[in-house]
Formats: C-alpha cells, sequence, structure tokens
C-alpha cells in the first residue's frame, strides 16, 4: 500500500485541514500519510484524532527550514517525540522569528500603499505557523494580486520590495534537533535545494535518509539520488510536498508516493538510531 511522507496543513502554509488531508487520503486508498508542516508539529494532534477511527496510520513529522551558504535546505523530521521539551521550546523560538518576520512584511507592504493590516494575516493564518503564503493570500482579499504566485514575483518573494529575510538554523542544526526528540532526520528534495555537497557532513552529523522521490525530480534524478543514498547508507523516501489545491509548491497528495515498507525502515532507524539496523560501528546487526 502507498504512503505519502511529504504533506502539509492549515497549520503551517497549507491550505488544507489536517481532518481534510485525512478525508483525501482514506479516499486515495492511502495507507499512511506524514504530516511535515513548516516548524510546527500542530497539525499532527488534529490528524491523528480524525485517522484514528478510519485506521490510517499518521505519521508525526516536521519540516525544518534551515539555510547554508544562502541555499534554502529543509530537513524533514518524522517520528519526533511530540512531548519533548527542548525540541518544543526550539519550535516556538521559530514561530516567534517567523511571527516578527512577517510583521516587517506586513509594515513594509503599507509604506507601499496596500491596506494590509497584521490582523487580517492572523486571521488567514489562523492557528498556525504563519508565512509568506498568508500575506499572499491577504493581498489577493484586497484585489491587489490574483494569484499566490503573483504576490511572490512581485511583492513578497526573494528580491522584491516587501521581503523580509527570516532567521533559519544551519541544516546540522535541524538534523542534531530531529535525533534529540528521537526522529528520523531525511534532507527533503534534493534536487530542488541543489545541496549534494552537503550530504557527508550532514550523514556525520546523523542524517539517515534522502528524499529521492519528489515531483520537481525528473526520473533522471531520482535514480541518482537512490544511488547516492545505497552508496552512503541512506534510506530513500518520497512524498508529495502537498500543500492544498492550486499552491505553488508540490503536487497533488498521493501523487509522489512510496510503498509502506519505507515506513517500517523509518521505524527500525528511529528505535536504533542509524538506517538498515546498522550498529554505532557500522557492522550489521
Amino acid at each position: 500500500m502507498p504512503v505519502d511522507l511529504h504533506v502539509h496543513t492549515t497549520a503551517s502554509d497549507g491550505s488544507v485541514t489536517p481532518e481534510e488531508v485525512v478525508k483525501q487520503a482514506l479516499h486515495l486508498g492511502l495507507e499512511a500519510v506524514a504530516i511535515t508542516d513548516h516548524d510546527t508539529i500542530e497539525g499532527i494532534e488534529p490528524a491523528l484524532n480524525a485517522a484514528r477511527p478510519a485506521g490510517l496510520e499518521v505519521i508525526p513529522g516536521v519540516e525544518l527550514s534551515t539555510v547554508y551558504q544562502d541555499r534554502q535546505v529543509h530537513i524533514l523530521g518524522y517520528f519526533v517525540d511530540l512531548h519533548e521539551l527542548d525540541f518544543l521550546a526550539q519550535l516556538t523560538f521559530l514561530r516567534s522569528t517567523r511571527l516578527e518576520r512577517i510583521s516587517r512584511m506586513v509594515q513594509k507592504l503599507k509604506e507601499m500603499g496596500f491596506a494590509i493590516t497584521m490582523g487580517q494575516v492572523l486571521a488567514i493564518s489562523g492557528s498556525g505557523s504563519v508565512g509568506r503564503p498568508h500575506v499572499a493570500r491577504a493581498l489577493i482579499e484586497l484585489g491587489s494580486v490574483r494569484t499566490i504566485a503573483d504576490a511572490f514575483e512581485k511583492y513578497i518573494g526573494k528580491g522584491c520590495p516587501a521581503y523580509v529575510p527570516r532567521f533559519k538554523y544551519a541544516p546540522a542544526m535541524a538534523v542534531r534537533m530531529i535525533r534529540a526528540a528521537g526522529g528520523v532526520p531525511v534532507l527533503a528534495h534534493p534536487g530542488i535545494s541543489n545541496c549534494y555537497d552537503l550530504l557527508p557532513g550532514l550523514v556525520a552529523e546523523g542524517l539517515l535518509g534522502l528524499e529521492a522521490y519528489y515531483p520537481g525530480h525528473t526520473w533522471e534524478l531520482t535514480a541518482c539520488y537512490c544511488r547516492q543514498a545505497r552508496d552512503m547508507g541512506l534510506f530513500v523516501t518520497g512524498g508529495s510536498d502537498y500543500h492544498g489545491p492550486g499552491h505553488k509548491d508540490g503536487g497533488q497528495l498521493g501523487a509522489v508516493t512510496v510503498p509502506y515498507k519505507v515506513v517500517e525502515e523509518m521505524k527500525k532507524c528511529g528505535k536504533r538510531g542509524v538506517p538498515g539496523g546498522r550498529n554505532e560501528k557500522g557492522r550489521a546487526d
């Protein structure tokens, strides 16, 4: 049975609630789905509650946004401990930096003549982690742009007049955070972030997997990353990066899946700490 290991909800920058994601996953016949919102785990409990009566497995996850030498590098974390206090504190800190950033962007847009308010943006984000897509939707509501893509291209994308950079951890820090929370760290969409050169260092920090199957990867890239994962002792994951209908990122829910055996492998990694059931000295058990 297929599983989608990269899904976003309204808890971050997705446009579909956790409950609706579960409903869609059941309709598609998925066996499991991983909720991997940006820098937050707020969407996991609602998804778990919705999925439990129907028998769908919801994998607790997160996607941490990091930067290295001006490159955006995203680290997925699976099976994180939802109650690990240090991890929760770090997510709270990241959430506060997001809020500060969006407040500065709204102020810039106001100075440009837009009637946007922080209250409007927060109403759109709801209880989720606020981000640029919520600013884009506010601009759409005002009639200032037609689409989210327009907002990014004209006003809030990198290099645009209302853009404000956001604080981000280094990739190695994200890997360590996930491992400390009992989770399984995976490098997300390497073909998008173009960060193959970082792999040896991230593996040394505890990286366990590579997201080879991804909507933005060609078959040639996917095959290349599968080979690299094998050579480096990493397991291979994949997912749609679903954000909801019409979103500029990712694909449709279930558009990219992997077999359930990948989930089983991740569960073993989380227990033993290394891929493939290897012990601390690298020998297969």
